[in-house]
């Protein structure tokens, strides 16, 4: 069996929010067509981890990051990088939904319009991508006829299957995930964790989530972290069912957290 190719990989990666050390030497390899799910208690360092393969963290004053962050073999912290490219290649969907105040086609549309000059769309392509997204995330059917309509009027479910269709025209690498059902009901959480496993074999996902029920559910791969460290990084199944760190056990046993 082929091993995967690495879609993000970290190395000694080191987080400050001024003097407070988030992230302490966070050394990993994540891995194309899988949902990798980072679990830890609240305050771990799991949100912080995800928010630095968009480099989304830097819109917060004081912090500093040292160490390597890898997107396909590019280091995304290089001098050079343009953040609003590598936004377009890494997207995110928060814990909240949040489309824009806009019609459903103009949200698909949104990231297309920025990031293309208005001399190379074509109409025909752009009504292509609106379908093809929608497909993609399962909405094609039930808002085909109401493309016209503002996407903050949908229900929590589709907002939130929005925003990561929204993300797609844009032919990313990596889906962002933090917490993408924290506000949705049971049946909602199903359906947007069906989607997620859809898309798996596409992306490389990386999804934050408390519920340790749903990281069973729909992560290859959990990531546990503690104190803003790396305790232990495994297959799903082995991780809950077999962890080799006393820690790991006594969290996911629900001892603590």
């Amino acid at each position: 069996m082929n091993r995967p190719h690495q879609g993000v990989v970290t190395e000694n990666l080191n987080l400050w929010y001024m003097k407070f050390q988030a992230l302490i030497d966070v050394s990993l390899e994540i891995h194309h067509g899988r949902v990798t799910g980072l679990i830890g208690p609240s305050g771990c360092g799991k949100s912080t981890l995800l928010r630095c393969f968009n480099r989304i963290n830097e819109r917060i004053d004081g912090v500093r990051t040292e160490g390597t962050v890898r997107i396909l073999g590019e280091d995304v912290y290089a001098p050079e990088v343009d953040l609003v490219e590598l936004r377009k290649r890494v997207g995110m969907v928060f814990q909240r939904p949040n489309p824009l105040p806009l019609s459903v086609r103009e949200n698909i549309l949104f990231g297309l319009k920025v990031h293309v000059p208005r001399r190379e769309r074509r109409s025909d392509e752009l009504e292509h991508a609106v379908e093809a997204s929608l497909k993609e995330v399962g909405l094609w059917d039930a808002l085909k006829d109401k493309l016209g309509q503002r996407a903050t009027s949908l229900s929590l479910e589709q907002q939130q299957k929005l925003c990561i269709g929204r993300l797609l025209p844009l032919r990313p690498e990596v889906l962002l995930m933090d917490e993408p059902c924290s506000a949705l009901d049971p049946a909602a959480t199903a359906r947007v964790e069906e989607l997620i496993r859809e898309l798996r074999d596409r992306y490389t996902i990386v999804i934050v989530t408390h519920n340790m029920a749903q990281a069973r559910r729909i992560s290859d791969e959990c990531v546990f972290m503690l104190l803003g460290q790396v305790i232990e990084h495994r297959r799903t199944e082995d991780l809950f069912l077999s962890p080799r760190d006393e820690r790991t056990a006594n969290y996911v046993e629900g001892r603590f957290g």
